[in-house]
């Protein structure tokens, strides 16, 4: 009898350790270790935002999207919205996306053609005007001369050098001249120019009558004359001759627009105690991410459009927040198809995102850290109706990873939803400050 009890009490005993283990196994699992400082991750998929469309039933391309992570994201942690773009502000990527680095762009923005300077690493003098300059397709409509497409059908980097590197042989000058870039998009430099003329972004054209945007350049006559020369060289260039014959828009203009000189921004480093880096396939942030101190990642495959190497984005990020505290995301693609009108394209653009962005980020982190927060916003809406900016405030959800350990409401990142929350940010550098959860530490400033 004695010897079963101390059986019993052995068993019993034997059994409890092995709860008590179980137990201690699935608080370790429940609560793990918090490994190192937190890392701050920021995703803008570009023009994202949309109005609700009468061929979604009065739905917004972000509700009928298959975004999981973005709505794990929401589901889990904040939601809400922000005038990322002044009131009295063009609504473009280059002011909101300045505001959501922390630089408030009513302060200091003057143009997006110097932005887009710095990230090619062209030297401005004070002096110096730096234009973003689009090759475009223009036609004429009877007496109208029309903006039939602001990228002349997302012409190839390669045909487009050949372009620019032509008109540069032939009428460039010691004060004027153009820097190829990448498809499309290129930067004119004026030296010593003039940065006072009203010009119009083409996106913003698309369909339009341009005669009165295309006479603003009579202010200048210099740079009004090198304008029209350019368009001879292009109108009669073999490529566009190519291009036409094989039913592709021709490059047959090129339209300056966006210009100014070389901003002041402050060490994003000294200005949030953080090491941080900018990973994007457009000239536009990188620019911000050199003018900020940020490091500029570039990577193999990325295009700004639907075929941009979208993991390959992730993947770098992952290594670089080894060493660095923030890193900023951008993806193009819904911005672009947004331009094009395409709301199928638009879908597929957000599908892609967050598929293969924000989902394969949260498969990735915890190779890096346990211990990090994500931001997933817009810069601006790109609504497809009108094909251009919305100044109108844009979604986004913040997860912490360390706090948002409950669901706390069902449905997903849109801006429906967005528009509900009471969690209403003034602005871009009102929402940084907000995700990072710290304040600006240089005097300076609050005195700019």
């Amino acid at each position: 009898m004695e010897k079963e009890t101390k059986e019993k009490k052995k068993s019993s005993s034997k059994g409890s350790t092995k709860k008590s283990a179980s137990k201690k196994k699935k608080e370790l699992i429940e609560e793990p270790e918090i490994l190192g400082p937190k890392k701050y991750i920021l995703l803008i998929g570009d023009g994202m935002g949309d109005f609700p469309l009468r061929e979604l039933n009065g739905k917004t391309p972000l509700e009928v999207a298959i975004t999981p992570g973005m709505d794990f994201l929401t589901s889990y942690g904040e939601i809400g919205s922000c005038q990322t773009v002044p009131p009295s502000m063009h609504p473009g990527s280059d002011v909101a996306i300045m505001g959501l680095l922390g630089y408030p762009p009513e302060k200091k923005y003057t143009g997006r053609g110097p932005i887009e300077a710095a990230a090619r690493g062209i030297e401005l003098k004070p002096e110096d005007v730096a234009y973003r300059c689009n090759l475009v397709t223009l036609r004429f409509e009877g007496s109208e001369l029309i903006m039939e497409d602001y990228s002349a059908g997302h012409i190839s980097t390669e045909e487009a050098t050949e372009l620019i590197n032509s008109i540069n042989h032939k009428v460039s000058t010691d004060k004027i001249e153009i820097f190829p870039g990448v498809s499309y998009r290129h930067i004119l430099i004026w030296r010593g120019g003039s940065g006072g003329l009203h010009t119009y972004p083409p996106h913003d054209l698309i369909g339009k009558n341009v005669w009165f945007a295309f006479q603003s350049y009579d202010e200048e006559p210099y740079l009004k004359e090198f304008i029209l020369k350019s368009i001879e060289i292009l109108e009669k260039h073999p490529i566009n001759q190519k291009r036409k014959l094989e039913s592709k828009r021709p490059a047959n203009a090129i339209w300056p627009w966006g210009q100014g000189r070389t901003p002041d921004l402050e060490p994003f480093e000294e200005k949030w105690g953080l090491k941080g880096g900018v990973i994007s396939a457009v000239d536009l942030i990188k620019g911000l991410g050199v003018l900020a101190g940020l490091r500029v990642i570039e990577v193999p495959g990325a295009t700004g459009y639907l075929d941009t190497n979208y993991e390959g984005k992730v993947d770098y990020a992952i290594e670089a927040l080894k060493e660095l505290d923030f890193i900023l995301i951008h993806v193009e693609a819904p911005d672009e198809v947004s331009h094009q009108g395409s709301l199928d394209l638009k879908i597929k653009a957000i599908d892609e995102f967050d598929r293969r962005v924000v989902r394969y980020l949260l498969e990735r982190i915890p190779e890096v850290t346990n211990n990090f927060r994500i931001l997933v916003c817009c810069d601006h809406l790109t609504p497809i109706p009108i094909r251009t900016h919305s100044i109108k405030p844009v979604p986004w959800t913040i997860f912490d990873s360390v706090r948002d350990k409950e669901k706390k409401r069902e449905g997903n990142f849109c801006e429906r939803l967005a528009y509900e929350s009471p969690q209403f940010l003034k602005s871009g550098p009102e929402l940084l400050e907000y995700f990072l959860e710290r304040k600006p530490n240089l005097k300076e400033t609050e005195n700019t």
